[in-house]
């Protein structure tokens, strides 16, 4: 998938970071399964608990930093661009996540962006059929990756 754009922010100073290329492998992966989907560009910005506890608050009305928030892109009507939206992830909250629950970061990463694509294109959870939809998507992907399923135990 080369037309795809990642703008790549990091608001944070951590080597232990996706690098450019990860994200685009992780990405592209989930567009590939939407190829009638034009948006191609999205922001993936790598934040700190306090600026992911601010947007979850302010966007989701929970008072605590979380793993990836998925903010759409809706087009302006008469207007389409590739924006398919941005994610914002919190890399200490990923980085905890990994450890409590014996998991690779790397895989944990890739999971954290599969999920917040998959949002970015319309996928839910709230609904259990929705979930599993969603979840089975996710599975699939990251069994492409050689990781192994992140609901069901340790990687």
């Amino acid at each position: 998938m080369s037309g795809i754009v990642i703008d790549r922010q990091a608001a944070i100073d951590d080597q232990h970071l996706p690098t450019q290329a990860q994200l685009t492998r992780w990405v592209g992966d989930v567009l590939a399964r939407h190829p009638d989907d034009p948006r191609q560009e999205l922001t993936v910005r790598f934040v700190d608990p306090d600026e992911s506890r601010s947007l979850n608050h302010d966007y989701r009305g929970k008072d605590k930093p979380t793993n990836v928030l998925s903010f759409p892109f809706e087009n302006p009507p008469g207007i389409t661009l590739p924006l398919l939206g941005d994610l914002v992830i919190c890399h200490a909250i990923v980085v905890n996540e990994a450890e409590e629950q014996h998991k690779a970061l790397e895989h944990h990463y890739a999971h954290m962006v599969i999920h917040g694509t998959l949002h970015l294109l319309g996928y839910d959870h709230i609904e259990e059929e929705d979930a599993e939809v969603m979840e089975q998507c996710e599975r699939e992907l990251l069994a492409a990756l050689g990781i192994k399923d992140p609901y069901i135990g340790d990687i």
